[in-house]
């Protein structure tokens, strides 16, 4: 059974040649840079965001034109894509993305469970509130979807890759941070389980597992402000001073390039023999 990406090392095809992608959180960071990597190695895509702001998270959210802007950005890249403003936590409205994906592409063949929140509180002062959007939005809506997308992989028989964005909080414990690290905790089980349940298909289901991303998950003042509460007015790069020593290498934190450099390798033929796997990618803070 052929598996979704193309096979590697063929002279000037690329690897994700014809190929059709659903990326959740695609309006920016991430799940932005993911969506322009894949199309500009000639897939097309499917893009939802949420592209609206939850009250319990202190940051500010995506936007549509944030989404319109990644849009733009895929077909400058020489791909097409589908983009729906959609809640994560909305079967029926991811099932409708997924559905005017196919109409309009005739298959599916990736996905990549990319969209999260965050907020930081200690869990004895947490609202329900954000316990509720945290969660629902990080594991919940994981589950969502790949169940809007898994029937269509299944159906078009030609294999395929979902690969969900977990954390390092995904493998350890972190301060201030119960119900992120409860959901990253969760999609890596869930992930094992559909890795099970889709193999007969020869769909691979992995997770990927970043450390500080420079994203707008925490280049924004609340984030700052909580890791240099020492200074009076910190800007984002005096962060680097606290999240360089909890890396192993000399890195304060890596870039949404760096994480779609992972994404797209599991998603390829190179890593076709590679499921179940939690791949951290983390500079080395699991090391410490």
């Amino acid at each position: 059974m052929a598996t979704a990406a193309s096979t590697s090392g063929e002279p000037g095809r690329r690897r994700f040649e014809d190929r059709v992608v659903f990326i959740t959180g695609a309006a920016r960071g991430q799940g932005r840079e993911e969506a322009v990597r894949f199309a500009a190695e000639g897939a097309n895509i499917i893009g939802v965001d949420l592209a609206d702001q939850l009250g319990s998270i202190p940051y500010p959210m995506a936007t549509p034109e944030d989404l319109a802007t990644t849009v733009a950005m895929v077909e400058e890249a020489g791909g097409a894509m589908v983009s729906r403003v959609a809640d994560v936590r909305d079967l029926a409205a991811l099932e409708g993305a997924v559905a005017e994906g196919l109409d309009r592409f005739g298959r599916l063949d990736i996905v990549v469970a990319n969209a999260g929140v965050m907020a930081t509180s200690l869990f004895t002062e947490l609202s329900e509130e954000a316990w509720d959007d945290i969660v629902g939005t990080n594991l919940t809506g994981v589950w969502k979807t790949v169940r809007a997308a898994a029937p269509a992989m299944i159906e078009g028989e030609r294999g395929g890759s979902v690969v969900i964005t977990s954390s390092i909080a995904g493998l350890k414990g972190l301060w201030v941070s119960a119900p992120y690290v409860a959901s990253k905790h969760g999609v890596t089980g869930l992930m094992k389980t559909m890795a099970l349940e889709l193999s007969p298909h020869n769909i691979r289901v992995n997770t990927v597992h970043p450390s500080s991303v420079r994203t707008p998950m925490i280049e924004n003042e609340p984030f700052t402000n909580l890791m240099r509460s020492d200074l009076e007015h910190p800007t984002f790069d005096d962060v680097a001073d606290v999240l360089n020593p909890m890396q192993a290498l000399d890195l304060p934190w890596l870039e949404a390039s760096d994480i779609a450099n992972a994404v797209l390798w599991l998603c390829s033929d190179e890593a076709r023999g590679i499921t179940g796997v939690s791949l951290p990618v983390d500079g080395g803070n699991l090391l410490l």
